[in-house]
Parts: structure tokens; C-alpha cells; sequence
């Protein structure tokens, strides 16, 4: 393994291997503290996609807002789950499945098509076109948004489902899904948070399916392993120091450089990094 895999291990905090059920009361545990130290906070928000990452981080805040209703023999914690489609989404049937898992307290749908497009006309009458991919952009930015909006309304933290082999690629839209308050999957691979929904008893439908992210209208249900060029299989090997292809290590590596800028709070003056 050579010092940038090394550097990248470490800073993701990834380890090679986990205890599945360790790892979801790390997770729980970690939700409620932040709950009992933020004492103005009244629980979590999370848009509920229908995939593997918010299905799993939903789970984890419905569990930890149960444990300390129960412990605490209070009502005043709860889950907001969100439905935030843009317009009809082709897998509604697996978000209504993910939900039925989860229980969540309280579940809205705001459907994000209005407003998305209302941004996309004004832009145009300024003169700025967004390309197909950019409004994709747009589309994770509307739905941050929304759960920023919930949450205030309900006092709640806003649930980020960031995890590293997400962050390594940098696969995600800065200031859009990557903006939260707290993220229960940090440390995390792909492989990792499936192993925790197995023992979760998630249907397994959930976590085996396609991960996309489902934002190009372009490329409907673009499979991330496409768009990314490298699976999460070898992305997940190469976080748990597993030797990877030399093709797929700077594909990987190539993401991650590219990408530091999502991983870091603004830059100011004061860094030296980005001088």
C-alpha cells in the first residue's frame, strides 16, 4: 500500500473490516448523543431516495429517536422522513418499501419539479443555460433545501447519508446531499452499510439494487459504477487496503484528488493548502 492510499484510509477512517452489529450501535449511540447535547433539537430529517444510503441512515435516526423516547419516557423525538421527487420517480415503489422498514415518526412528499424548474426559467431569461447535468445539480440542491426548511420548521438536524466510498469519489453534489448536519455513515463503505442493513433484516431489494443517482434527465437511472468508471467493489477493496487493478487505483485516485474541494469548509485566507 503507498502513502497516498495510506493518507486517504486514515482520513476516511475506514476499516478493513467491521462488526455489522458494532457498527449500527456506534451509529445509534452517536444520533442520540448529539440529540441530548443539542437540547433545542427535536430529532432528524432525511429524504428518503429509495436506495442503500438513506434507507440505512433512516433506519439508524428512527432507532436512536425510539431509544430515548423509551429511555427518557418522553414523546418529543422524532423522524422526519421526506419524499423529495422530481416529478414521478421510477423506483416510487422502492422508497415506499424503504419506508414501510423504517416506520419513520412523520413522512412529507414534497415534489421538487415546481420549484427546479421555476429556477431553471429564471436562470434562462438572465442567460444562463444550465446543461442537463448541471440542473441535476440544481435537483439535489432543491432537495437540500427542502429538509433545511423541515427542519427548522420542527427543530430538527438535517441527516447527511455521505459514507467513503462516497467521499473518496467526491460522488455527490457540494452543497446539495453533501450539506447535513450530522453523517451516521461516515467511516463506512458501500459493502460495510450493506452488511448493517442485513442485520437490520432490510428487504434485501433495497441494498442490492443499482445504486444511481437518478439526476440527468439525459441518462435516466445512470448507474453511479458508469458514471464513476470503477465499481464499488473495487472502491471498497481499495479502502480496506485491498490491492486493486492499476487502471481502477488511479480511476479512484483521480476522483479523489479532483474532488478535495467537497471535502473541506471554505477556504480562507488562513490555509496554506490551497496556496
Amino acid at each position: 500500500m503507498d502513502e497516498l492510499q495510506k493518507q486517504i484510509i486514515e482520513e476516511l477512517h475506514v476499516k478493513p473490516k467491521i462488526d455489522a452489529f458494532g457498527e449500527v450501535r456506534v451509529s445509534v449511540d452517536f444520533l442520540k448523543e448529539y440529540l441530548k447535547k443539542n437540547t433545542f433539537l427535536e430529532g432528524y430529517v432525511l429524504g428518503i431516495s429509495g436506495g442503500q444510503d438513506s434507507t440505512l441512515a433512516g433506519k439508524l435516526a428512527q432507532m436512536a429517536v425510539d431509544e430515548l423516547n423509551e429511555e427518557l419516557s418522553t414523546d418529543r423525538y422524532k423522524f422526519v422522513a421526506v419524499r423529495l421527487p422530481y416529478g414521478t420517480q421510477f423506483d416510487e415503489i422502492d422508497c415506499q418499501d424503504a419506508l414501510h422498514f423504517i416506520q419513520p415518526t412523520v413522512t412529507y412528499t414534497v415534489n421538487i419539479k415546481e420549484a427546479v424548474d421555476a429556477s431553471r426559467r429564471a436562470l434562462d431569461a438572465a442567460g444562463v443555460t444550465l446543461t442537463d447535468f448541471e440542473k441535476g445539480n440544481e435537483k439535489a440542491r432543491e432537495r437540500m433545501k427542502v429538509q433545511y426548511s423541515i427542519a427548522a420548521s420542527r427543530h430538527c438536524a438535517v441527516i447527511g447519508t455521505d459514507h467513503a466510498a462516497e467521499a473518496i469519489t467526491g460522488f455527490y453534489t457540494k452543497f446539495g446531499d453533501g450539506a447535513a448536519d450530522v453523517t451516521p455513515l461516515t467511516r463506512l463503505n458501500k459493502r460495510q452499510g450493506k452488511a448493517m442493513l442485513r442485520v437490520l433484516d432490510c428487504p434485501e431489494h433495497l441494498y442490492n439494487k443499482v445504486p444511481t443517482a437518478d439526476l440527468e434527465e439525459d441518462k435516466p437511472a445512470l448507474p453511479d459504477e458508469v458514471a464513476l468508471g470503477v465499481s464499488y467493489t473495487q472502491i471498497d477493496d481499495y479502502l480496506e487496503g485491498i490491492p486493486v487493478s492499476k487502471e481502477a487505483k488511479k480511476i479512484i485516485e483521480g476522483h479523489y484528488l479532483r474532488s478535495k474541494h467537497k471535502r473541506h469548509m471554505p477556504v480562507t485566507v488562513f490555509d496554506d493548502f490551497w496556496k
